[in-house]
């Protein structure tokens, strides 16, 4: 399962690399398949799937930002957002996931940021990624706890498991 899970999300990343209009739709969707992997087999597989997947796109996809972008975030947030997920109170989880967050995005912007973004040194321009990054962000998170809530609701039930 976990190497299925692995090709679907490198499949994801395919379409993210040569369509480059929904680059960012398909690498958070990539993200789903590292999320079906915990939930139906707990974290250490979903890592599995993460780092499969990754080596994967970097060596055969011919675009390697959408492989990065998954690398930097995408593709480990599903395990970092269980994780946290595990703490008690709100407040704290957002906070930590705003957290990763915001480390991601700085390394991000620190790497790929003349891939994709062209503000040269403009402060406001930054300050602006990090504002409307957060709020994107918070609406991606939202979205993503939505899906994941739907996958556990109404498809895990269909897939075989082995216990």
């Amino acid at each position: 399962m976990s190497a299925l899970f692995a090709a679907l999300s490198v499949v994801s990343l395919y379409f993210a690399s040569v369509w480059p209009t929904g680059q960012l739709g398909f690498v958070a969707f990539s993200s789903l398949f590292v999320a079906a992997a915990v939930i139906e087999m707990g974290i250490a597989p979903g890592i599995y799937v993460f780092v499969v997947s990754s080596v994967l796109g970097m060596l055969i996809l011919p675009n390697r930002v959408a492989p990065l972008l998954y690398i930097l975030f995408f593709g480990y947030y599903p395990v970092v957002k269980s994780l946290i997920e595990r703490t008690g109170r709100a407040a704290i989880q957002w906070i930590l996931k705003l957290a990763v967050f915001n480390a991601s995005l700085s390394i991000i912007w620190l790497f790929l940021r003349g891939l994709l973004f062209d503000f040269g040194e403009n402060t406001l321009g930054t300050m602006m990624v990090y504002l409307f990054g957060n709020a994107i962000f918070a609406v991606f998170d939202y979205g993503f706890s939505k899906v994941i809530w739907y996958y556990q609701s109404s498809i895990s039930k269909y897939i075989k498991k082995d216990n």
